[in-house]
Order: structure tokens, then C-alpha cells, then sequence
């Protein structure tokens, strides 16, 4: 069975529980011969596009409010579109399987219209559907990145058991108040010829309760990476991890971009090629007079 039915009934029940007038009246498509009497909505899919690896696909979906002009009109109408984005935005639903999917508000392009044969006022709002992609692969511990690891050791020590830590992407059963690391890119420099330092810059998406928390728990993170500087790496060998840069943009979204900017260092040294130290040796005798 897809998994666009799911969507659009769990999305149905939840519209209908934002908004009560709406109760028993959300409907998946207006038909072109009937018309619509009082207050009502009806959601349309449109495009379905893969955003990126880590959030899965996306399903733009607009929904349309109605109202009666006597009974509010647009003013109306604007109330259920405020409504709609303060509670679904960066929401995350579940549906009757357990699959979750989050909405995020992407605007509204289209202008104020009349229902032409009801009578009715509306104006659409836009939302996104993220859906994550289910887990292809198992991974193994010789796929893991011991940097990953020890990210995931220190997050976990400091926000303690009621969070949850994913790694790379978000999987289809994630769950609020988790914490999402993905490596955005590795580089290298040579300060000297023995020795070089391995940079590697994360991503952190903090996705609490609320967006109140979601700030909060950004910047304490960030203040913690930049007082602690070391993160263990190995605590038998004393190798540690240094936090070249950390910061956090609370305004970022949860969800897509993430809050959090990491820069993580270790110096290494360099593999030298096996060859004698001194290439060769010059005798040349002096004569004493």
C-alpha cells in the first residue's frame, strides 16, 4: 500500500482536530459540479520531489480553507491559515502504522478566490510533507566513523537518556526531542612537513518538543562545545578530538537545515617513505704538510 493514503488521512484528522468547524468536512478534492456549503477545506497534492539524503522526499500540499462571507469571510480565513502554520509548522505526525512524516510551511503563492458555485471565500496555504527514506542498510561498526561515534558519546553525556541521537539521516520512525549529526565535508592542512590536521564540519539538527526548546538546547550545546575544546576520541590511547569552530543559527530549521555548525580537528602525522637518514657519506683526507 503507498504511503500517500496515509498521509492524506493523517492529515485529514489532524486539520479537522485543529480546526472543529472543519469536523467531518476536509475533503481530498473539490469536484467541479458541486459546490461547497459553509465552513470547510480541501487539501491538494502536488509535486513530489527527493530533497536531499538525509530528509528523504518531499510533497507539496496545499491547503484551502473555506468560509462563508457572511460568517467571516477572509477574516475568517486568515484565522484558520494562522492557526494552520503555528500548529503544523516543523510538526511531526504519525500515522495508524507508525510511519512519521513532518510538515513544514513553505507560503503562500496564490491569491484570495471565491468558490464559484457555493459562494464560498479562500486562499490556499502551502505546506511541505517530508517523508524519510526507510533504512536501506544495516550499518556495521566498520562503517561507522570513530569521530561520529565520539560526537555521539559526548551529546548523549550531556543531554542524558531522554534524548535520541541519529546519525546521517533521519530515519522513518524518528521521534521529538533527538539529535541528528551528518558529516557536510572533510579538508586537510599541512602546517608542516611531519604533520597534517584532518578537518571534518558536521551538522546538528536539534528536534525538541517546541521550537523554545529547540533554541535552547542549540545554544547550550554550543556553549558546552566551545568550553569543553576536547572531545574524547579513544580514552585508552589519550587521543581526543579538538572543536575548531561551533555555532548555532536557533532561526535555522529544525527538520532540513539544522542549527548547529561543527568543526572538529586532530592532528596526524605523516607517513614518511622508509629511506636512511643520511643518503650519503663524503671521506676526504687532509694532508698535513
Amino acid at each position: 500500500m503507498s504511503i500517500i493514503p496515509k498521509i492524506r488521512a493523517t492529515l485529514k484528522a489532524k486539520l479537522a482536530e485543529l480546526i472543529p468547524a472543519w469536523s467531518g468536512k476536509v475533503l481530498d478534492i473539490q469536484l467541479p459540479d458541486v459546490g461547497l456549503s459553509g465552513a470547510s477545506a480541501v487539501i491538494t497534492f502536488a509535486e513530489e520531489v527527493q530533497k536531499s539524503s538525509w530528509v528523504g522526499y518531499r510533497r507539496i500540499v496545499k491547503i484551502w480553507p473555506y468560509a462563508l462571507p457572511g460568517s467571516g469571510g477572509m477574516e475568517q480565513v486568515e484565522a484558520w491559515c494562522e492557526t494552520l502554520i503555528q500548529k503544523l509548522h516543523n510538526t511531526r505526525l504519525v500515522d495508524d502504522a507508525g510511519e512519521a512524516f513532518t510538515c513544514v510551511y513553505l507560503g503562500a503563492a496564490d491569491s484570495d478566490r471565491t468558490e464559484p458555485l457555493g459562494g464560498l471565500v479562500t486562499r490556499p496555504i502551502r505546506f511541505g510533507i517530508y517523508v524519510p527514506e526507510p533504512e536501506a542498510n544495516v550499518e556495521t561498526d566498520a562503517d561507522k566513523d570513530p569521530w561520529l561515534t565520539a560526537l555521539n558519546n559526548w551529546t548523549a553525556q550531556q543531554l542524558g537518556e531522554s534524548w535520541t541521537i541519529y546519525n546521517d539521516a533521519w530515519p522513518s520512525g524518528y521521534v521529538e526531542r533527538s539529535v541528528l549529526w551528518r558529516l557536510t565535508s572533510i579538508s586537510t592542512t599541512a602546517p608542516g612537513t611531519t604533520a597534517f590536521e584532518l578537518r571534518k564540519q558536521w551538522m546538528g539538527h536539534i528536534y525538541g518538543h517546541s521550537e523554545q526548546e529547540n533554541k535552547r538546547i542549540a545554544a547550550q550545546l554550543v556553549e558546552r562545545l566551545n568550553a569543553q575544546v576536547k572531545i574524547v576520541l579513544d580514552s585508552a590511547t589519550r587521543r581526543y578530538l579538538t572543536v575548531g569552530e561551533a555555532s548555532a543559527d536557533v532561526q535555522a530549521d529544525a527538520f532540513l537545515n539544522g542549527q548547529i555548525r561543527l568543526t572538529l580537528l586532530r592532528r596526524a602525522q605523516r607517513d614518511l617513505p622508509d629511506a636512511p637518514l643520511v643518503r650519503e657519506v663524503h671521506n676526504k683526507p687532509v694532508l698535513d704538510g
